[in-house]
């Protein structure tokens, strides 16, 4: 069953918002997986360590609904959204008490007969809410009316395709453009005005399907990029050649691709940017590898391959010269040496799992329904400690939030508040 388990995550964190080092001007605002898109969230002072039952439960929200994705937090309120049934997109507003301020009816949401409910994270930007479906529904929502400013179709209006598990990508914004992925074959990527939902641009891209990822930005280069997953085609056996794809922000020109190989199509893992470097990994095998930008970024090599590290949906981190994260076929989480690509070990005792980092340390969600607080220790393995998730039912999916001390963690249904700040 777990090979079908594609997910968001969308539910992709989401550096799409926030100033890099060029000329792009970018709004701060709350999204997938953090401002820089990586799983890092910017806290100091938070708890070295928890009791045995964990940091202290502050509040717990029930009646989200269906779906995996990740909270936003912006101007002292929260925002996430939930499939009520039978399948029913809603937008909530909580205060930071847990307390409900707003709720909004959007439309439908995906329903199949495995995994219903949403599956794309929230992004909050200038005042307004971007809320994305798995049928590509794309609304602009006044954040503290949650009035419809505008909505945009991606199937329809540009002839997107979707695809098995659903449309999966948390909006990307850059300055004052909203980059999403039809995955069309005239319309592969567009850039839309994030005020009005007017076209910018629209690339032909390479013409495969969206591959549920949330895409990257990244500047500092000749031009800047939008760095995304697309769908492979199916070759021998059940391999499928993905491709890691770069798009010009300004016009959408295809800048270079890269093959990914797995054995499957699904790719929700959010590549991650650091020193001239890109890391990306996916499921069914595919493992992990590092790319180099060349020629002022106008195209990419390969430095190493992994194998193991074979991340699905749960996301890594870059600690330093190590990146962690878990498997998937390789049930086990690992701490992988940036330099050379080599594990330095594994740990089977966290195994599948999402992973964030703040304050020095790692906080690592398992799909057993277990939070970890680990060190980033790269010659030896230290969990320093461990509780159990109580609240909510069916799969531990999305990826938790760390905002003002409090550590948010998403069930399904259940939206839970940890204090993990004195």
């Amino acid at each position: 069953m777990y090979k079908y388990f594609f997910v968001i995550f969308s539910i992709i964190a989401v550096s799409g918002c926030q100033q890099r080092q060029d000329t792009w001007q970018m709004d701060s605002c709350s999204q997938w997986r953090g401002e820089g898109r990586d799983g890092v969230y910017h806290e100091t002072g938070l708890l070295k360590s928890w009791n045995e039952d964990g940091p202290e439960l502050l509040w717990v929200f029930e009646g989200l609904g269906e779906g995996w994705s990740s909270v936003a937090v912006a101007d002292q309120k929260i925002y996430v959204n939930g499939m009520l049934e039978p399948d029913n997109l809603h937008v909530f507003v909580l205060d930071l008490n847990g307390n409900l301020l707003n709720k909004k009816h959007l439309g439908k949401e995906i329903v199949d007969n495995r995994f219903p409910g949403v599956r794309s994270t929230i992004t909050v930007n200038d005042g307004k809410l971007y809320v994305y479906n798995g049928l590509g529904n794309l609304w602009c929502l006044d954040q503290t009316s949650l009035d419809i400013i505008w909505t945009k179709d991606m199937t329809k209006d540009f002839d997107g395709r979707n695809v098995t598990w659903g449309l999966v990508e948390s909006p990307l914004i850059v300055g004052d453009k909203i980059f999403m992925t039809p995955g069309g074959e005239k319309n592969n990527m567009v850039a839309l005005n994030k005020k009005t939902g007017a076209l910018i641009w629209s690339s032909t891209g390479t013409g495969r399907a969206s591959s549920y990822c949330s895409p990257q930005f990244i500047s500092g280069y000749a031009v800047p990029m939008i760095v995304t997953y697309l769908q492979g085609v199916r070759g021998e056996g059940r391999n499928s050649t993905n491709e890691i794809a770069a798009f010009n922000a300004n016009n959408g020109e295809l800048i270079w691709t890269h093959p990914h190989t797995s054995g499957n199509t699904i790719n929700p893992n959010t590549p991650l940017y650091f020193d001239g470097k890109i890391f990306v990994t996916t499921g069914y095998g595919g493992g992990a590898l590092l790319l180099r930008l060349t020629d002022n970024g106008k195209a990419v090599e390969q430095i190493w391959h992994n194998t193991e590290m074979d991340n699905q949906m749960g996301g890594a981190v870059k600690v330093g010269d190590y990146v962690y994260g878990s498997g998937q076929n390789n049930n086990n989480w690992f701490c992988i040496d940036l330099k050379t690509g080599e594990a330095k070990y594994r740990i089977q005792e966290i195994g599948r799992s999402n992973t964030i980092f703040a304050d020095g340390l790692l906080y690592v969600y398992s799909e057993r329904g277990r939070m970890f607080l680990v060190k980033p220790n790269p010659n030896e393995p230290e969990i320093i400690s461990s509780f159990e998730i109580a609240y909510g039912a069916n799969q531990h999916w999305a990826h938790p939030v760390i905002d003002d001390g409090i550590m948010y963690v998403r069930r399904d249904d259940a939206l839970m508040a940890y204090k993990i700040k004195d």
